[in-house]
């Protein structure tokens, strides 16, 4: 949890279950103590995370219209986006699709279901952030 004054990271959540939206937003901002942001597709997205300065953004992969390993590749051609770590969420579990996800260059991979209370600390523990 940030403590009072101490800047909070700016995370953008894309994915379009709404349902999956509302619970990754709680679960980062109210147990994780992130500031969150939050989009139903990847061009909402993108847009949201050049707007708000994201620091990481949270990426489903299976999503309709544009998928998340398009979205990341959309999101690298950015210069402004090209370094923001960007953590896949995925509810294929697979050893050789966690590795193809990786090798996309992403930071990292977090599984669905989850746990509302470890979201917080596994994201930060993928990108380097917890003390």
């Amino acid at each position: 949890m940030s403590e009072e004054g101490e800047v909070r990271r700016r995370v953008v959540v894309i994915d379009d279950d709404p349902s999956i939206r509302e619970v990754v937003e709680l679960a980062l901002r109210v147990v994780g103590g992130y500031e969150v942001h939050v989009a139903a597709d990847g061009e909402e997205g993108t847009a949201l995370a050049e707007r708000v300065g994201a620091d990481a953004i949270l990426l489903d992969v299976m999503m309709p219209v544009v998928d998340g390993p398009t979205v990341l590749a959309e999101l690298r051609a950015r210069p402004s986006l090209r370094d923001v770590p960007v953590v896949f969420l995925t509810a294929k579990v697979g050893a050789g699709e966690i590795s193809r996800l990786d090798g996309l260059g992403a930071a990292g991979v977090i599984t669905k279901p989850f746990d509302v209370l470890d979201l917080g600390p596994r994201l930060g523990a993928l990108l380097g952030w917890n003390p």
